[in-house]
Formats: structure tokens, sequence, C-alpha cells
């Protein structure tokens, strides 16, 4: 499951969590040596009619559109025969904007002081009164989400959610857009237009056997949203693959943030859903 995929001496946020592209092949050198690469064919013909994967099956994705992957990663599966799976979030490429999870990724990777950048949303969350809002102290909050992982600081993980989900949309959306252009830029279309591919070169990377699916059309919490908003958003993104010639029939679901309820799994069997990606660490379990 990759994300970033970038010649990082090159980029200009050098501390965004990326990989390498050096890295990358790397990494491809060794999963060739040790593993079954499978593609959607073989997907499919598993979870349809049982058959086999083959040894130590390994199934490389991409999520959220980057055009990075456009740049790096398609040239070099290219060359090696193989097929990678891509999940762009439609939005950006429909409407040119910035995901909120991608500016957060931005401000994140710009401010070297990550206490300067939550003592700075306490201040705004207590000028805008947002305790009587949500009913919890900013302390609270961060008693509640400071929770370090394998990847990120407790005061990371803390920003990430209080600008994902745990803000009304309202005030998330405005805190993230205001911190975005105070600390990485204020032309957000030209940036938007940079970080993520366009439907053209999905059309070509997909009639050159490449597989692209659906990431949501926002990249939503969907788990944390109503039924009538995952249905938009399934419905939406749906919409956008049957543009640039992707399959929407039998079709894969990689979850944003991985997360989703049984409201996701009801709508996506109706939708003729082949199968749904999460981020759980380990060994898939297919059955």
């Amino acid at each position: 499951m990759y994300h970033y995929v970038r010649d990082l001496r090159k980029s200009e946020y050098s501390h965004i969590k990326g990989l390498d592209i050096s890295s990358f092949r790397r990494q491809l050198d060794y999963l060739q040596n040790n593993y079954t690469f499978i593609s959607i064919a073989d997907l499919t013909d598993y979870i349809k009619e049982s058959k086999p994967l083959g040894e130590n099956a390994c199934w490389l994705t991409f999520d959220d559109g980057y055009s990075d992957h456009y740049k790096y990663v398609f040239p070099e599966l290219l060359s090696r025969g193989l097929e990678g799976a891509f999940f762009p979030t439609a939005a950006p490429i429909v409407e040119h904007e910035i995901l909120d999870v991608n500016k957060i990724h931005f401000i994140l990777a710009s401010v070297n002081d990550i206490h300067k950048l939550v003592d700075e949303l306490g201040l705004l969350f207590y000028e805008n009164n947002l305790s009587q809002n949500i009913g919890k102290s900013f302390d609270d909050l961060r008693i509640e989400l400071a929770k370090p992982n394998r990847f990120d600081s407790a005061e990371t993980i803390f920003v990430k959610r209080m600008l994902q989900h745990a803000l009304p949309p309202v005030w998330r959306q405005r805190f993230t857009d205001l911190l975005f252009r105070k600390y990485v830029t204020n032309d957000v279309y030209a940036f938007a237009e940079d970080l993520y591919m366009t439907a053209t070169q999905l059309s070509e990377m997909i009639q050159a056997g490449m597989y692209v699916g659906s990431h949501g059309y926002r990249h939503l919490w969907l788990g944390k949203e109503s039924k009538e908003v995952q249905f938009s958003e399934i419905e939406r993104s749906l919409a956008f693959l049957g543009t640039i010639g992707a399959p929407v029939k039998e079709w894969v679901m990689c979850y944003p943030y991985g997360n989703y309820n049984e409201d996701t799994l009801e709508i996506l069997e109706s939708s003729g859903c082949l199968a749904g990606l999460t981020t759980r660490v380990g060994v898939t379990d297919l059955t």
C-alpha cells in the first residue's frame, strides 16, 4: 500500500512522509524475488471462482491519485511488466481542489515545531469558542486523541485527528485552509495541479494495463458519515471512474483512512463492488 512515491532529492517538501523512488525500486526488486505479483484479474478469479493466487501473493496498490504515481511509479511498473492498482480520489481531479488530508500532510511537512502547531490550533479553538460547540475543552480532546502510532508522535496524531474529523466540518475546513495558506502556499489551484494526476493520465494508465478503482469522491472517513453522504461519495466516485474508462462493474473500493461501517458495506454490495481495501496491518485474509 503506497502513497507518496517521489524523488525526495528534488522535492521542496523533503519532510513529507514519502518514499524515495530509489527505495521504491529496491522494494520492487525484493518483492519480485520473494513474492508472486497478482493482477485484478487474478484477484477476481480468486474471489469468484476460488482460483489459487500463487505462493506469497502480493498486490501493489497506490492511493490518492498523486502525479508522482504517473511520473515515477507508472514507468517503473511498465518497465518490469507489472500491474499496479491505483485508487485516486475524484474531487481533486474533477474540481482542481486540494483534499484536506493533503493540506494537513503539507502543513505538517512545512512546520518544524509540532508543539508550535498544537499551540496555534489551541488558540484558534478558544478564539472561536469551540468548547461550547463541541462540549469538550481543547485539553479534553488532546487527552482523547493524542495517541502515537508507528508512524507519528502523539502531537502529530492530535493535529491530524482534530483537522480530519474531531472538529465540526466548517471549522476544521476553515482552520486547515488558514494553516495551509500560512505555512504552504496561497496558490491552492496551482498546488493542486502539481500534486494530482489528470483524468487523461489515468486513462493512459488504464489503457496500458493498470487498474484504477475508487477511493471516494472527497476522501471522507466514510464510517463517520451518514448513509446518504456515503452513498453520494461512492456514486460520484463511480461516475468519475466511468468517464476515464475504469471498470464500474466488479470494481474495487479502497476506503479512505481504511474507515467504513455496515452502511458502507451495504452500499458497496448494492453497487456491484468486488472487494474493499482497508489499512489493517498484516497478511490479508481473503476468506
